[in-house]
């Protein structure tokens, strides 16, 4: 059996942004050629510095030697074996070479030089290095300012420069999402994309294409939208001949069969119309205040035996009554044809929720919200109502959400446009009412 690896601190969720992740690619970038660069000069400088100072100790050594060897006097700055001599170039010079090296004499750079002398003694002579020393000082404080200066506007540049791209991909991401919830007419109107002067980069392309589909996807859906339409208003005018013709039929069982058809197709004109209106947008909304247990109460019962209502809390809600009403009702009417009993109707304040014991939802519903003409399996129906109570919940404000319980069972949940502070003292003056409202009905 495998044990997962416990996971580190998380990071927080900025640090995902394109943004700071160029900023940090830009910054390491800037930080390696600064010092790749710093440390090439800062070599050759000290190549070029060490080697004229050891130049100088070598022909002063070689003065000195001259000097040495004719008997004359050594000058200053020269002697045989003097002190603070460094081991081992002091080491090398009695091994009969020449040499030279930086060490610290007296505090001070020194520059020493030191050959053989006669009886195994070293003859050595000092030139002052601290003039070359604060040069590759200074030298190498001038390369960290520069590159910390270099980097800073690197850094700066570069983040502008990434912060004009991530914004117009901000925008293109915020276009799609609208898209995707249903605002057909948004578009990211990237400039880029309208003036054949500009050239298109890669973002541009992006929200070309995105516009290019939205705007597909919006003429395909008008075109359906007005064939739907068009359909059901033309059906709606021989239906009403055939149901009157229907009527005038002889009793019978063949004659329940055509009444029972043509009914069924009566609905269905009438909610592709429903749909149309709601897809036009043109449903006006006729507000008011209402109680919501008791205008849940005659969803229920209208619904017949099976389903049972309980209410935790009454509210007043201002909304619609004959379209609330419709809502609910298909709520509980596909509880009741798709589900299985007991289907339960809750009030809890401004949510109402409805729930059957059945199978549930399809994945596909719960994802995606309902699609109208789309059942699951050998399901009966169109798919209809619970497109119908979408729109109308939407046109009331509310939110209707699809999911599944836990225990098993599909689960409705609307929430209506609700504000505690309107409602408080209408809600009050029946608080005795809601003591004994709970209950099956």
């Amino acid at each position: 059996m495998s044990h997962r690896q416990p996971r580190g601190p998380r990071l927080p969720a900025w640090t995902a942004t394109l943004t700071w992740k160029a900023a940090v690619f830009i910054t390491v970038m800037c930080c390696a050629l600064a010092a790749l660069l710093g440390a090439l000069v800062h070599v050759s400088v000290t190549n070029q510095t060490v080697g004229q100072a050891r130049e100088r100790a070598l022909s002063h050594l070689k003065e000195v030697t001259e000097r040495y060897e004719a008997g004359d006097r050594l000058g200053p700055g020269a002697g045989v074996d003097p002190e603070g001599l460094p081991g081992g170039l002091r080491e090398l010079a009695a091994a009969g070479e020449r040499g030279t090296m930086v060490a610290a004499h007296e505090s001070r750079p020194t520059m020493w030089a030191a050959g053989p002398a006669d009886g195994g003694r070293v003859l050595a002579v000092q030139v002052d290095y601290a003039q070359g020393a604060r040069t590759i000082d200074g030298l190498d404080r001038a390369i960290l300012g520069s590159s910390v200066l270099a980097i800073g506007a690197t850094l700066l540049v570069g983040a502008f420069a990434v912060t004009r791209v991530t914004r117009r991909l901000h925008l293109t991401a915020q276009v799609a999402r609208k898209i995707s919830r249903g605002d057909l007419d948004a578009r990211v109107n990237d400039p880029r994309t309208k003036e054949p002067a500009l050239h298109q980069d890669e973002v541009a392309a992006v929200a070309g294409a995105l516009d290019t589909m939205a705007s597909s996807l919006q003429g395909k859906l008008l075109s359906e939208q007005r064939f739907t339409a068009d359909v059901a208003h033309e059906l709606r005018t021989p239906l009403t001949g055939l149901h009157a013709a229907a009527e005038l039929l002889p009793p019978g069982r063949p004659t329940e069969l055509v009444r029972d058809r043509v009914a069924a197709l009566r609905t269905l004109t009438e909610d592709l119309l429903e749909i149309s209106r709601l897809d036009a947008r043109s449903e006006q909304v006729d507000l008011d205040a209402h109680r919501l247990a008791p205008l849940a109460e005659r969803v229920v019962r209208a619904s017949g035996e099976g389903t049972e209502l309980v209410v935790v809390r009454d509210v007043t809600v201002e909304t619609d009554r004959r379209r609330l009403e419709r809502v609910l009702g298909n709520l509980v009417g596909n509880a009741r044809k798709h589900g299985r009993p007991p289907v339960l109707v809750s009030v809890d304040g401004p949510v109402v929720t409805v729930r059957d014991h059945g199978d549930g939802y399809p994945d596909y519903l719960v994802e995606h919200g309902p699609q109208r003409f789309r059942t699951e399996g050998t399901t009966k129906g169109h798919g209809l109502g619970l497109t119908i109570a979408l729109g109308q919940a939407s046109v009331l404000g509310a939110r209707l959400t699809f999911a599944n319980a836990a225990d098993g069972g599909a689960l409705a949940t609307l929430r209506l446009p609700y504000e505690e502070r309107d409602h408080a003292e209408s809600d009050g003056e029946r608080a005795a009412e809601e003591s004994g409202s709970g209950g099956s009905a």
